[in-house]
C-alpha cells in the first residue's frame, strides 16, 4: 500500500485506524456499476491511494455490492483492511428477514461473511434503529459476535441521540461491549439533523464518526448546477426531492468562489470540510470510475482554515 498523502485517525476511542477517507458500495457497487473488471479497479485505485476502510451493507443491491467488492478486496492483504457491513433492512419477504432480532442478525452475518469472503468483519453496523426489537436484545448478539470473532467492533447508523445514549446504559450495566461508530449522513447541505443531535452525544461517548453521502449525492460537486440530466438525482426520486431546490443549487454556486480562491474543486472543498469537523474518523466515498476516485481524494490537500469553515457555514446556513 503506498499512502500518497493519505492521513489516518482513530475510531473515536479505539485503538483501530482508518483512512481518513474511506470508500463505500451504495447505490456503486453491483448497482450503476456491475462490471467486475471496473468494481476491481476502483477498489485496488483505493487501496494502492492509501484507502484501508472498505464499507458495505447487505441490501446494497441486494448482496450484490457485498459479492463484488468482496471478491476485489480478497486479492488484497486482509490484514490490511477495515471491512464493515451492515444489517436492518428487509433482505427478502420472510417476516424475520429484517430487523435487529437476535435470529436476523447471526444469520445475516454469516451470509454476509459468505458473500464478502472473510472470516470476520472489522466493523458491523446496525443500519437503523429497530422500534420493534428490544435494545438488549441487539446489544447481547453483537457482543456475542465479538466473542465467537465474528466481528471486531459494532456500530450504529442514523440512530438518534436517545438512542445512544439508551445502547450506553445496556452496556454500562450488563457490562457489554459498547459501539464504538455511528455513521451518519452529514454533508454542508445535511448539517441540521446531525449536529443538534447525534454529533454531541457520540462526542460525549467518546465514538469514531463515519459519515455518508458527504457531496449530498454529488450536488455538492456543481454537476446539477444546470439541472439534472444524469446521475443518482436522475436515478433516486427520494433523493431528488430531498435534496434538489433552488435555495441548495444556489448555494452551491456561491461556494465556488471559495473553492476558486484555494485553487480546488468545490468536490474537494465539500469533502474536506466534513473531513475537518468535531469527531470524524473517516468521510466515506462513492465512486463509479478510479477518475473520480482521484478527483474525490484531491480534498486531503485542502486545508480548512477556521475562516474557511465560517465562510462555507454561512452559505449553508442551518436555517
Amino acid at each position: 500500500m503506498s499512502n500518497q498523502n493519505m492521513s489516518f485517525r482513530s475510531m473515536g476511542r479505539c485503538g483501530l485506524k482508518l483512512s481518513t477517507f474511506s470508500l463505500g458500495g451504495w447505490t456503486t457497487f453491483g448497482g450503476s456499476v456491475k462490471d467486475f473488471t471496473s468494481i476491481r479497479s476502483i477498489l485496488h485505485h483505493a487501496y494502492e491511494s492509501g484507502i484501508n476502510f472498505f464499507d458495505i451493507a447487505d441490501v446494497y443491491a441486494k448482496g450484490d455490492a457485498e459479492r463484488m467488492m468482496g471478491g476485489a478486496l480478497k486479492e488484497l492483504p486482509r490484514h490490511e483492511l477495515v471491512i464493515s457491513s451492515k444489517v436492518f433492512w428487509p433482505m427478502s419477504e420472510n417476516i424475520n428477514d429484517k430487523g435487529l432480532s437476535r435470529k436476523h442478525i447471526l444469520e445475516s452475518v454469516n451470509r454476509s461473511l459468505q458473500r464478502i469472503g472473510t472470516e470476520y468483519l472489522d466493523i458491523y453496523f446496525c443500519h437503523r434503529f429497530d422500534e420493534d426489537t428490544p435494545v438488549e436484545e441487539t446489544i447481547r448478539i453483537m457482543d456475542d459476535l465479538i466473542h465467537h470473532g465474528k466481528i471486531l467492533y459494532w456500530g450504529t447508523s442514523e440512530w438518534t441521540a436517545e438512542q445512544i445514549q439508551e445502547a450506553m446504559d445496556v452496556c454500562d450495566k450488563r457490562g457489554y461491549y459498547k459501539p464504538q461508530v455511528e455513521q451518519p449522513q452529514y454533508s454542508l447541505i445535511a448539517r441540521q439533523k446531525f449536529e443538534s443531535n447525534a454529533q454531541p452525544k457520540a462526542l460525549e461517548h467518546g465514538m469514531g464518526l463515519v459519515t455518508w453521502s458527504p457531496l449530498a449525492s454529488g450536488l455538492l460537486t456543481g454537476k446539477y448546477d444546470g439541472g439534472i440530466t444524469e446521475g443518482r438525482l436522475a436515478r433516486m426520486d427520494n433523493l431528488r426531492e430531498s435534496l434538489y431546490n433552488e435555495q441548495n443549487v444556489n448555494r452551491v454556486k456561491q461556494m465556488k468562489k471559495i473553492s476558486d480562491a484555494l485553487e480546488c474543486s468545490r468536490t474537494q472543498l465539500a469533502l474536506a470540510w466534513v473531513a475537518a469537523q468535531p469527531g470524524m474518523s473517516s468521510v466515506i466515498l462513492g465512486a463509479t470510475n478510479v477518475e473520480q476516485l482521484q478527483e474525490n481524494l484531491g480534498a486531503l490537500k485542502v486545508n480548512i482554515t477556521p475562516q474557511v469553515d465560517q465562510d462555507l457555514k454561512e452559505i449553508f446556513t442551518l436555517s
